[in-house]
């Protein structure tokens, strides 16, 4: 029996596959994914295995990781029923997992049903930086998770970064927050980039510095537990260059334009659950 098997080895679920490849020994995961490239590039870097089909990877797998887009995952998950039925047989208590925005936890546990598999169903949204360890990924679960699984699913992500337990509204509604930010603030630290190389500073620099002052900044807001506008109060000098950059911004919108983002991007996320 393997501890975890992970359908879908993209951006996200191979970020996944990293971090939980830290925690227990991978040779207790394995993954499929169409995209053979990817899943030999995962295997030859963390050790994990690699199945030749989904249902391969889930027959002996007490975790089944669906890491696949909302349009796809009801039709993976109907393809791996005949693995998970076999599993059954075999005495394997099984957990499903799902990162797929959108899709609830009742719609999770609809197809199992159908096949008479009544089981224990957790919805996580992580996010990328999973794969260097500081991801955020929070997770719900349905009535059948017991606190020993969630236990069990905290330490298998713990490598990945922060792991919290919510109610299933809380993560819909952080779905967008937690899960889009890093694209945000990956632009964020390009513009400031290229406004540094208009100033003079040569790009590599540039980015570097950047990015480390966004990081040093959350990590303040994070570890002080002071306000964020309190934080750049402090930083804004009466008459200095801070106060000036703010007013340029608040002048662009820059925090409708923020927080618009985070409003639509989950509007996008509830409609891909219609589908």
């Amino acid at each position: 029996m393997k501890k975890i098997a992970f359908i879908g080895a993209g951006n996200m679920g191979g970020a996944l596959v990293i971090g939980v490849c830290k925690a227990i020994d991978p040779q207790q995961v394995v993954i499929y994914d169409i995209d053979t490239a990817k899943t030999q590039s995962l295997a030859e870097k963390t050790g994990c295995l690699v199945a030749e089909s989904a249902g391969k990877a889930c027959e002996d797998a007490e975790y089944i990781v669906l890491a696949v887009k909302p349009q796809f995952l009801r039709s993976v998950q109907a393809d791996i029923v005949p693995a998970m039925k076999a599993a059954q047989e075999k005495g394997i208590g099984q957990k499903i997992l799902s990162i797929a925005a959108g899709i609830t936890l009742k719609d999770l546990a609809e197809i199992p049903q159908a096949n008479g598999l009544e089981l224990p169903v957790f919805r996580m949204l992580p996010n990328t930086p999973s794969e260097i360890g500081e991801g955020l990924n929070i997770y719900a679960v349905n009535s059948l998770v017991t606190d020993e699984m969630q236990a069990e699913l905290e330490a298998m992500f713990a490598m990945c970064g922060l792991i919290e337990n919510v109610t299933e509204h809380i993560l819909d509604v952080a779905s967008a927050v937690s899960g889009c930010t890093p694209a945000f603030a990956y632009m964020f630290v390009d513009a400031l980039a290229d406004g540094a190389v208009r100033c003079g500073l040569p790009r590599d620099k540039a980015i570097r510095y950047a990015a480390q002052a966004v990081k040093g900044a959350a990590a303040m807001v994070l570890e002080t537990g002071r306000h964020p506008d309190a934080l750049k109060d402090a930083v804004c000098s009466p008459g200095g260059s801070t106060i000036v950059g703010v007013a340029t911004l608040e002048n662009a919108a820059f925090r409708a334009a923020a927080a618009n983002a985070v409003f639509y991007a989950n509007e996008k996320n509830l409609d891909l659950g219609k589908k």
